[in-house]
């Protein structure tokens, strides 16, 4: 089944789930994107369920190819939501606090709190690592 909901202003159209690669070679003829660009990589996906089993616990294709999907929808939808509100303060670039505001916006609050929590850590450490390099760099100089 295709479903194409939305489409941006620049013309590019969200092909959110093809079920079979007939619908997949049409949909492509029609400048929609690829799955290969539209899905996250399976291995990385797959890697990520295995951290939270049991280390003998096996997955299959189908709940791996299933998770893929989900995930990748969800993030197209948070993702397209905060696109949408940097088109609207015409802005161009999708940074970490848009996708905070969406997943809010979106009714995800506890997802967007914990977000906020890990940007600012991240900011810091980053903040802190800028430092350590500049300052590094001046007692090179001196």
């Amino acid at each position: 089944m295709v479903d194409n909901i939305g489409s941006s202003s620049e013309g590019f159209k969200y092909n959110l789930c093809a079920a079979d690669a007939s619908i997949h070679d049409s949909v492509e003829d029609q400048g929609t994107i690829k799955e290969q660009d539209r899905l996250l990589p399976i291995a990385n996906v797959g890697r990520i369920m295995k951290q939270i089993l049991p280390p003998k616990a096996k997955i299959s294709k189908e709940a791996k190819e299933t998770m893929q999907e989900c995930v990748s929808e969800f993030i197209s939808f948070v993702t397209g939501e905060a696109s949408d509100k940097c088109h609207k303060e015409k802005r161009k670039t999708v940074n970490g606090d848009d996708i905070c505001w969406a997943l809010g916006s979106l009714g995800f609050d506890d997802y967007a709190e914990s977000l906020r929590r890990y940007l600012h850590k991240y900011r810091e450490v980053e903040g802190d690592r800028a430092n350590q390099i500049k300052s590094s760099n001046n007692e090179e100089r001196d």
